[in-house]
């Protein structure tokens, strides 16, 4: 049975289909993160086989975004579907994998802290500073063509690189405000700090990898971007 064609009415709508998935699983993960984990778990203790399991589903979500966004598995997965249904494909997995991650969390007791007082305002600061570096961010990078939409309403774009804020502050915001929004929490209870720890640290040890996708598909435009936006994530830090 041969494949349909890329602009088929059936590859739009999986595409659509795939968008509406991604649109799903954001929603799953603000409300996961933003009302569940707010709440303490129940119990006491450390649980560690909970803490090991939230790890290793962690890392198996984490492991797919590294696996699926190189080269190879790309060409790959355009031998299997058509070539402008690959991306949409990634989100279709990835969307799903965190989905079944927010269900699949294994619930730890404890609350680190909770703010009071003036903290409060500066935690609620962080959190919407978080959300204008993600919106920005993802604004400047196509919603559309994230979602693996864009790639079937038309051609595609050329790789570009387009130095404008966020991106002069560093070259990574989405991932930036990602950090701000998870450890702006208040209350942090343990369940919302092992969240925040540990995909933190998986956007930390990927960025490297992306980057090397990003200058093969940019060449030396993004070289040139690298040496003039130093930071990857936090500004002076990293």
């Amino acid at each position: 049975m041969s494949l349909p064609a890329a602009s088929s009415p059936l590859t739009r709508a999986v595409a659509w289909l795939g968008g509406t998935c991604f649109v799903a699983a954001l929603a799953t993960g603000a409300w996961w993160f933003g009302v569940v984990l707010a709440t303490p778990a129940p119990g006491s203790g450390a649980r560690p086989l909970a803490l090991l399991w939230n790890v290793l589903v962690f890392t198996i979500f984490a492991a797919h975004h590294s696996v699926m966004a190189r080269t190879r598995a790309k060409d790959w997965i355009r031998t299997v579907v058509p070539p402008d249904l690959e991306r949409s494909v990634y989100v279709w997995v990835a969307s799903l994998l965190f989905i079944a991650l927010c269900l699949s969390w294994q619930r730890v007791p404890g609350v680190v802290y909770t703010a009071t007082g003036w903290t409060v305002g500066v935690l609620r600061a962080v959190q919407l500073a978080g959300v204008v570096f993600t919106l920005a961010g993802a604004r400047v990078l196509d919603g559309l063509e994230l979602a693996g939409i864009r790639q079937v309403l038309g051609p595609p774009r050329p790789a570009d690189i387009r130095v404008v804020w966020p991106f002069t502050v560093v070259r990574h915001p989405i991932y930036l405000g990602w950090a701000l929004l998870v450890f702006g929490a208040s209350p942090m209870t343990v369940d919302r700090l092992v969240w925040a720890l540990v995909s933190t640290l998986y956007l930390v040890i990927a960025m490297p990898w992306e980057e090397r996708s990003l200058s093969a598909a940019a060449g030396p435009a993004y070289s040139a971007y690298c040496r003039r936006v130093r930071w990857r994530m936090v500004p002076g830090l990293y």
